[in-house]
This record gives C-alpha cells, sequence and structure tokens, in this order.
C-alpha cells in the first residue's frame, strides 16, 4: 500500500492530481536504473532484426495493450514491415478493446499463442507483465527460450518466474501504485517508457534514423508529406520547394530523397547505396559519396 495515497477518496481533485504527479515522477528514476539492461536488449534486438528476425511482445492486460500499442506504431513511425514487430496477447485482439483477463491464468493458451508465430533463432520475444507472475507470459517465454529465441522480461518485481523464465530481464522497481494494484498506473508508465527505448533504440541502430530525424518515412497522406518535407528541409538545408521536387522525383520514397540531396546520386544509385547498406540511411549516404568519388576518379584517368 503507498501511504503517500492513504485515504485517497476524501482527497480534492487538485490533491489527487498532485499526489498522482508526485508518484509519477518517481518513474523516469526507475527506468534509469536500468539503463545498461536496456541498452542490452536493444542492441540484441537489433541484431535479431538486421539478420531478418522479428521482435514478438507477449503481454496480457495493460502490459499486452501496451506491447500492441508499441508494435502498431513502428510501421508508421520507421517504415518496417507489419511483420518485424508483432504482439500476442491473453485474448486476441478483442482484448484490445474490452477485458478478457480470464485468460492470463493459462498457461496452456500463452504456448498456444507463441507457437502460432513459431518463433526460432533469428527472433527476439519480450515478454511484458508488471508482477512477474502471469501464466501466459511465461509460458510463452518459457516456450520461445526452448524454441531458440531470444527472451528478454520487462516487469516491475525483482526475483520474478517472468524474470528467471527469460534470458535477461528489465526490472523497473516503481513502487507501490496511487491506488493499490492498478499497474495501469505507474507500472504502466514505466513500461511504455522501456518499449519505446526499445523499438526506437533498435531501429535507430539499424540506420532507420539519420541524425534525430524519422527519415525511413513513406508518406501517404498529408500529414506525413509535411512532415517528410520538413525532414529533408532539416537535414539538407534545402528549400521546401525543392525537397517537395525530390520526393515527387521518388514517389514518397523519403530515405532515396535525402541519399540524393546529400550526394547528387541519380535515383538507381541511390536506391543501389540503400540496397547495400541494409537500409541504414546514414551508411547509404556514405555509400554514394565513395560510389560517386570512385566513378569522378575514374573518369579523370579516361580522359587523360
Amino acid at each position: 500500500m503507498n501511504p503517500g495515497s492513504l485515504e485517497l477518496d476524501k482527497k480534492s481533485a487538485l490533491q489527487i492530481a498532485r499526489i498522482i504527479n508526485t508518484e509519477d515522477a518517481k518513474v523516469a528514476g526507475a527506468v534509469k536504473r536500468c539503463l545498461p539492461q536496456i541498452a542490452r536488449a536493444i542492441d540484441v534486438i537489433a541484431g535479431c532484426l538486421g539478420r531478418g528476425g522479428r521482435l514478438i511482445y507477449v503481454g496480457t492486460g495493460t502490459s499486452g495493450r501496451i506491447a500492441a500499442l508499441d508494435a502498431a506504431e513502428c510501421p508508421p513511425t520507421f517504415d518496417t514491415d507489419p511483420s518485424m514487430v508483432q504482439f500476442v496477447i491473453a485474448g486476441g485482439e478483442r482484448a484490445l478493446a474490452g477485458a478478457v483477463e480470464a485468460s492470463e491464468d493459462s498457461s496452456e493458451s500463452g504456448e498456444r499463442e507463441i507457437a502460432k508465430r513459431k518463433p526460432a533463432r533469428k527472433d527476439v520475444v519480450v515478454g511484458v507483465a508488471a508482477s512477474g507472475r502471469t501464466p501466459f507470459t511465461i509460458a510463452a517465454i518459457a516456450y520461445a527460450r526452448k524454441a531458440g529465441a531470444r527472451t528478454i522480461a520487462v516487469t516491475c518485481n525483482r526475483n520474478s518466474r517472468l524474470g528467471r523464465a527469460a534470458e535477461m530481464e528489465i526490472v523497473t522497481e516503481v513502487g507501490p501504485e496511487v491506488i493499490s494494484g492498478s499497474t495501469r498506473m505507474k507500472a504502466g508508465t514505466a513500461q511504455k517508457m522501456v518499449l519505446n527505448m526499445l523499438s526506437a533504440g533498435a531501429m535507430t541502430r539499424l540506420g532507420y534514423v539519420y541524425g534525430n530525424l524519422m527519415v525511413n518515412l513513406h508518406p501517404r497522406n498529408e500529414k506525413l508529406l509535411e512532415r517528410a518535407t520538413r525532414i529533408l528541409q532539416l537535414a539538407t538545408g534545402c528549400s521546401r520547394s525543392v525537397a517537395k521536387k525530390y520526393l515527387q522525383l521518388t514517389e514518397g520514397h523519403t530515405p532515396i530523397a535525402l541519399i540524393m540531396l546529400k550526394t547528387g546520386a541519380d535515383i538507381s544509385a541511390a536506391e543501389m547505396a540503400l540496397a547495400t547498406a541494409h537500409d541504414n540511411v546514414r551508411r547509404a549516404i556514405e555509400q554514394a559519396r565513395r560510389s560517386k568519388a570512385v566513378s569522378a576518379k575514374h573518369l579523370r584517368r579516361v580522359q587523360r
């Protein structure tokens, strides 16, 4: 029980907000203490994805919904294939909009659902559970690990069954909730922060981010087109009209447009550089510059 929120039901709205805010302020510190483990997990995830593997989140209730949100946000943010980052939630997709909490207790269901994804050595499976004792998630992680996948536990309790089932664990000790047992609060916030770091960190390591710009973007509506235009302007210093021209030339493929603007390469050379660099934008820019330098050197030799 949290001593800071005793008799919460007697407080004014402002007092309630202050108590919750005071407790929420502790979450960032709890996550900060886990940064070495988070960094290790980022490298594991980036390594698996770089080899063509998948990141598969597993969770129930609040944890499963937070995991689903992170997975759903990867394609629009990083233009990844939807199969690259997936989620498994107890109760299936209907659990995203409503409580299907009884399914949390089924180890058989957890094993069955993860088995459908056929986890393998190049995959990484992340089990998310505040308590670290959810049978569904523990069983899924144990199955995935036995199948050879890399496994990571994200919990708020040390020495948990989930932590022992996984190869590695990230434990954010946020302390008791303002509303006792309501892990959608501080625990949920901590999980959201950790999963943000895991996916964003891995995608950055893979080169889908240039500087701090979300360059791996393929705009499919006006809002995203404006975002891509602004990204090209910030990355290259070009004008708005030039950025729009290159997005039109590349049919909205922002990384190709960026490579062309940064190196002077034509579309085919930029596409080749990006493919050679396995979609790592910075490496592709370096590759395009090297290729152009080699071509120029060869031309000078021929002209002598």
